[in-house]
């Protein structure tokens, strides 16, 4: 079992060996911190990032240096891993970026949508339902162009809207269809990603009907936890490995992740 999306202190995780720690404690084969990482060029992204403190941008290479310190100390593989915010205008410079990183692989996702993270409930709660549905119809647009682009092995929390509950519940089967299409053409992998399970949203994503959506339509899986706490490594892996089960499925292999494997 190998969670391929854990953060830690280089963005807004706990510390790098109590996250690797917790890791192994949990009994995975491996851990991939994949901590946040931005570079569009575009103002507000500029802020948010600073304002969060979201630099692996700046500080990867001293990060590397300290998973190399770890590796050697814990009974887990340790993967060093971003997981990069996706704009389809900014397509350039993430490719530049990873290119010259040379990160063990890269996790894409859509955090952002009309100038604001998704989890910014305020900023959506007055919208009239029309407009919120047109930013989901967005948000799935962005997700597929993800997929297009080629540029990860993973596509995180696939719809990510669905935390949001002002954007909850606006996905259609088009977009599962959409969504579900990109993926059998890429090598870009879905995760069943339980970093809100356990809390208020309560469900994986990709949520259930959208889940069997992918299943259906022949889609490989991977997982991510999406921890940033060690505490909630090994109830996390527990669930998926219990979903995974369940529904029968066993994850993509390590070469279809990692590129030094």
């Amino acid at each position: 079992m190998y969670d391929f999306h854990a953060h830690t202190n280089y963005s807004d995780g706990a510390f790098l060996r109590w996250m690797v720690e917790a890791a192994a404690d949990a009994g995975l084969d491996g851990i991939g911190l994949a901590d946040h990482c931005n570079v569009s060029p575009a103002p507000t992204a500029r802020r948010y990032k600073r304002a969060f403190g979201f630099n692996l941008d700046l500080t990867y290479e001293r990060r590397r240096e300290a998973i190399e310190a770890v590796r050697d100390e814990v009974d887990v593989d340790v993967f060093d891993a971003a997981e990069m915010d996706y704009d389809p205008a900014h397509e350039g410079a993430i490719a530049e970026f990873l290119d010259d990183a040379g990160f063990d692989y890269a996790v894409g996702s859509v955090h952002e949508l009309d100038g604001a993270n998704v989890h910014t409930r305020s900023r959506f709660a007055d919208k009239p339902e029309s407009e919120r549905r047109e930013l989901v119809d967005r948000y799935f647009e962005k997700l597929v162009a993800l997929i297009d682009s080629e540029l990860f092995a993973i596509a995180a929390h696939p719809d990510l809207v669905e935390r949001n509950p002002h954007l909850r519940g606006f996905a259609t089967e088009d977009h599962y269809a959409a969504v579900a299409d990109a993926f059998r053409d890429s090598r870009t992998v879905p995760e069943i990603n339980a970093g809100r399970l356990l809390d208020d949203y309560g469900e994986f994503h990709p949520a259930p009907p959208f889940l069997d959506r992918l299943v259906d339509a022949g889609v490989d899986v991977t997982v991510g936890t999406d921890s940033h706490e060690p505490d909630a490594i090994a109830p996390r892996v527990r669930e998926v490995e219990a979903e995974l089960a369940r529904r029968g499925l066993r994850p993509v292999g390590l070469d279809r992740v990692v590129k030094r494997s």
